[in-house]
């Protein structure tokens, strides 16, 4: 009798904590799929703390290192089948794992959360940083985009071409909850309180609408509150801008506001713009990934803007704030089958 070709039992993937960011609550729609498909699924993280402990799958085996540093000993204890690196953050990780590990090391996979270029980097940390991609088919075994555009931009950044594949994040699910009171029109942005999200670059745009009453509601929290708080004392916008911090399930909110806006120096694929399209409501981005023209791919759906043209993201937020303006055709998220994708490429890797 012939035995059934070998797979990954066990898949160990890894965090530093559950604050809120969308690398993580992307990991664990995953996780839940692997978990549903039978699998074993292991989670070492350093701290447990934060809003998306409410959302850990069950049946989910969690270790805590005091330090993700520590992952080689995670490994050696528990052999798992496969590693999954959640995102951009966490690939140093895996490079240690690997060079402590060497051929002891399981495949490793990645997912490339970021763009391969940050408009945040100067020329020199441009520099370090495009020579530090190009490391990671070293230490990788293969690479995860979430569009075709990223995964041409990060095959030729890493050299793994013929080593990456176009799998999307699974769509966001609905979480029952308390939905907040808030205003009958408002522009929303979504997104951690972080330099990278320039929520800045909204606040400052609300002095300067056609519509002076207006307000502006973000979900997220984050290291930038002070200064977001800061600067809408200075604006004199205390009336007009909202931060609601975190939100469990935002869709509901996405599906009442006007206009959705992401105002970011770098994304990888904002999942962000594809949840706001999924209830029908339009969205304003800045060009910060190329993935963005793949999802605003219609006029009718949204508005691309220059990072750094105050002007174009007026007139944008003006006219998708005009009386007239029609809202698009909701678009379905794609992914409802990455968990299973997932799975073929590690029992691929595991089988190899």
């Amino acid at each position: 009798m012939t035995s059934p070709p070998p797979r990954a039992r066990h898949i160990l993937t890894y965090a530093e904590d559950l604050r809120g960011g969308g690398v993580e609550r992307a990991q664990l729609r995953l996780v839940r799929g692997w978990l549903a498909a039978g699998r074993r699924v292991t989670l070492a993280i350093e701290d447990l703390a934060g809003p998306l402990a409410v959302e850990l799958p069950d049946g989910l085996e969690i270790v805590s290192p005091s330090r993700l540093l520590a992952l080689p000993n995670v490994v050696r204890r528990l052999a798992p089948d496969v590693i999954f690196c959640p995102g951009n953050f966490y690939t140093g990780i895996a490079a240690w794992t690997r060079l402590r590990l060497g051929r002891d090391c399981p495949p490793i996979v990645a997912k490339m959360s970021n763009a391969p270029a940050r408009a945040d980097h100067g020329r020199l940390m441009h520099a370090a940083h495009q020579i530090w991609l190009a490391r990671h088919g070293s230490f990788l075994d293969h690479l995860v985009a979430m569009t075709p555009a990223t995964a041409d931009e990060a095959a030729r950044a890493t050299h793994m071409v013929g080593r990456t594949s176009v799998i999307p994040n699974p769509p966001t699910v609905r979480i029952p909850g308390a939905v907040p009171d808030l205003p009958a029109r408002y522009i929303l942005g979504v997104g951690r309180l972080e330099p990278q999200k320039r929520w800045d670059r909204l606040i400052a745009a609300l002095p300067s609408l056609a519509d002076q009453s207006i307000p502006a509601v973000i979900l997220g929290e984050g290291d930038e509150r002070g200064a977001i708080e800061s600067q809408i004392r200075a604006l004199g916008l205390g009336d007009r801008v909202r931060l609601l911090g975190h939100s469990t399930d935002p869709l509901p909110i996405m599906a009442r506001a006007q206009v959705v806006v992401l105002t970011s120096d770098y994304e990888g694929v904002p999942g962000v713009l594809r949840e706001a399209l999924s209830v029908g409501t339009p969205v304003i981005s800045t060009e910060s990934s190329s993935a963005v023209a793949e999802i605003i791919d219609r006029p009718d759906r949204g508005t691309i803007v220059a990072r750094d043209d105050p002007a174009a993201l007026i007139a944008a937020l003006d006219s998708w704030l005009a009386p007239t303006a029609p809202r698009p055709e909701p678009v379905p998220q794609p992914g409802a089958d990455s968990a299973a994708r997932y799975l073929a490429l590690f029992d691929q890797l595991v089988r190899r």
